[in-house]
């Protein structure tokens, strides 16, 4: 039987995750209508299922007191009960994923021909039809790489053109993620990612593949805690087959490996990427018209970009990016502790210097700021929603469709940098900040 201090603090629990629920309960109905949900209501409504979520972490953190396992699992599974029942908000990216598994099923590859090419097919049936006409950049060919193609495609087979079959399993994919982080981190730690707003928006409702490249990379790293290389070797090529970031960790992870298991992981790369190639594409020429050309939301570039041309801010941002990865490296490698890499400083810079950071990029992020709480990365993983706000979304006919309001940015990342500045010289630890018992 529980104690009366351990019921009321799994009452307290529940009412955290009762809360949130009508949260997502809420943004759901707002998904199922016509049209997008006005930002406020959505901002609104991102606080709401935040700031509770945060208030539960620090209770628990300073009360030492184990997060009941069961209950954080189960309002995870209603929380993406929610985005199942919703569908996307705020993005369209969702129909090239749905194109993607049809090309997939039927010719045996997505890349190589572009969308706007079967505009006037007859052949192509009516529902994707439907779905061409949703598909941005219908002039590119596929940007998403082979092992995310696989989940398309396993998605077609459940369902054609269904988005409700991919975000189902997606859902599946985020929950062996947390799965995964119990491994790593306490259940309390993990609660921050398991009930994250951004997480619960960007996978469940939105249904961005990322979660499968952070997946693979996670099971990569509890395999080389068990100094299993083998399969460690063989994840890490998933993972970067699943989306090119993962390859910021894989020297981390493979670090104490043998020279065998590199190998080994550039020959799961290698075969993952082969059969595509015979058949005449893979997902790298978008990959270099989206590195050379787009810019969004960008925090130091946007800065770097001011003052030198494009690709000279690129050159200087990418070589203080090596360096600092370098840097961590010779610490990381000459230390001859294997914690867990710190991704949240890795994936942080990456994007602090990428031309362009979309909401969903910090699926990179929070897994490892679950493993060691901060306060800049969780101010970012709410403020970074911010991103939204832009004349597509506010219907503002003096603004392009992503060109933001010039307040959004100053605002966005001044947030994170105060908290950034916070975490750095605050003089005593908090909640925050601390790395993870387990």
């Amino acid at each position: 039987m529980l104690s009366i201090a351990n019921w009321g603090t799994c009452r307290y629990v529940d009412l955290v995750g009762l809360w949130c629920a009508l949260g997502y309960a809420a943004l759901a109905l707002l998904a199922r209508q016509s049209g997008e949900p006005g930002l406020l209501i959505f901002f609104l409504l991102v606080a709401w299922t935040s700031l509770p979520v945060f208030s539960l972490y620090l209770y628990f953190h300073r009360r030492d007191e184990p997060f009941p396992l069961g209950r954080l699992m189960f309002w995870a599974v209603v929380f993406r009960i929610c985005g199942l029942l919703g569908g996307p908000v705020y993005e369209d990216d969702f129909y090239r994923y749905l194109w993607d598994g049809y090309r997939f099923a039927t010719t045996g590859t997505p890349y190589g021909a572009i969308p706007e090419a079967f505009f006037a097919d007859p052949s192509v049936p009516a529902i994707f039809h439907g779905i061409l006409n949703g598909i941005n950049y219908p002039e590119l060919p596929t940007i998403y790489a082979p092992v995310t193609q696989i989940v398309f495609l396993l998605a077609y087979w459940v369902k054609p053109g269904s988005i409700v079959a991919l975000q189902a399993i997606l859902i599946l994919i985020d929950l062996v993620t947390i799965a995964l982080l119990l491994r790593l981190a306490p259940a309390g730690n993990v609660m921050l990612y398991a009930w994250c707003p951004l997480v619960v928006k960007e996978i469940a409702f939105t249904a961005h593949p990322d979660g499968i490249g952070v997946c693979l990379l996670l099971a990569a790293i509890v395999l080389s805690q068990n100094h299993r290389w083998r399969s460690t070797a063989i994840c890490l090529g998933m993972a970067v087959g699943a989306k090119i970031f993962a390859l910021v960790l894989v020297p981390l992870v493979l670090v104490g490996a043998g020279f065998g298991h590199w190998i080994l992981f550039g020959v799961m790369l290698v075969a993952l990427y082969v059969p595509f190639v015979l058949q005449g594409g893979t997902d790298i020429e978008s990959l270099l018209v989206f590195a050379r050309e787009w810019e969004f939301n960008s925090a130091a570039f946007g800065l770097f970009a001011t003052v030198l041309p494009p690709f000279q801010a690129k050159l200087v941002l990418g070589l203080l990016c090596a360096a600092f990865w370098g840097f961590y490296y010779v610490h990381y490698s000459r230390s001859g502790v294997r914690e867990v890499p710190r991704g949240d400083w890795l994936y942080g810079a990456f994007l602090a210097a990428s031309p362009v950071i979309n909401p969903w990029y910090l699926l990179w992020v929070l897994p490892f700021a679950a493993m060691t709480p901060s306060l800049s990365a969780w101010t970012a993983s709410v403020v970074v929603f911010l991103g939204y706000v832009t004349g597509l979304n506010l219907v503002d006919g003096e603004l392009q469709p992503y060109q933001q309001p010039a307040w959004v940015r100053p605002v966005e990342y001044g947030l994170i940098l105060l908290a950034l500045a916070f975490d750095l010289f605050r003089r005593r630890p908090t909640g925050f900040g601390n790395r993870a018992n387990n």
